[in-house]
């Protein structure tokens, strides 16, 4: 079976849409999410074959939440999208999966079908829609929290507790659901460790240790360590 993951801000829209998916065997709807933070959760544990992304959702768009998911496991998306017939016009013409809301059942049979003769992500396609993350998504305990890249001091992952996010200013933690190789590629955190990432910008200097390590200082008098392997790299700002 296909494993389809359902995400649209609006209930009834998630009802129908997946009321309309169960009639055909082939695919299994495994969630339904009201937003890119649950998604994102959701895509990290339960790995889904397709999306079925509504684009406009309030805080992140599915748009925006491209940029947030690994493109070396990237699902099938089908946008379903409100938009004039303009943007629609450029969805054809890119071969982007999409339905038009309200979503017909003669339409998603189509794509239903399609999906089952080729449910591959279409990743050239995807990354040409994605854009660099300006914020990043994250939680602590119950609430969930957009922080600015530009507030952002430091990330790093734990092998217990996943990726935790420092804020510049106040050193502030939170726990986000991305892995450091999506926030490595899609933002200006740089790597300077197998489990650690640096805003450039919140370094005050860099100290040279024994056997070519290195100790990153930042303007909040944190140290972060410089693994061997980075070290050339960081040493010419030193």
């Amino acid at each position: 079976m296909i494993s389809t993951l359902i995400i649209d801000d609006e209930p009834h829209a998630r009802d129908d849409l997946e009321k309309k998916i169960r009639t055909d065997p082939a695919f299994n709807v495994i969630g339904k999410c009201a937003n890119a933070f649950e998604a994102i959760r959701e895509i990290n544990s339960k790995c889904p074959d397709v999306l079925f992304l509504d684009i406009k959702m309030p805080k992140i768009s599915g748009i925006e939440m491209l940029s947030m998911l690994d493109k070396n496991d990237m699902p099938r998306i089908v946008f379903v999208t409100a938009y004039s017939e303009h943007a629609i016009e450029a969805f054809e013409q890119n071969a982007i999966d999409f339905l038009l809301k309200p979503v017909k059942m003669d339409r998603l049979h189509v794509t239903l079908e399609r999906l089952k003769e080729n449910c591959q992500p279409q990743v050239s396609v995807i990354e040409s829609l994605s854009t660099e993350m300006q914020f990043i998504p994250c939680y602590r305990g119950s609430s969930d929290y957009l922080i600015s890249i530009r507030d952002v001091c430091r990330a790093f992952s734990s092998p217990t507790t996943g990726t935790h996010i420092i804020t510049r200013e106040d050193c502030q933690e939170f726990h986000a659901s991305l892995a450091l190789k999506v926030l490595e590629e899609n933002t200006p955190l740089t790597r300077c460790h197998r489990q650690h990432l640096i805003n450039p910008e919140a370094i005050k200097y860099i100290e040279k240790l024994d056997n070519g390590l290195g100790q990153i200082h930042t303007y909040t008098s944190e140290t972060i360590p410089v693994s061997r392997n980075y070290m050339r790299e960081f040493g010419a700002i030193s």
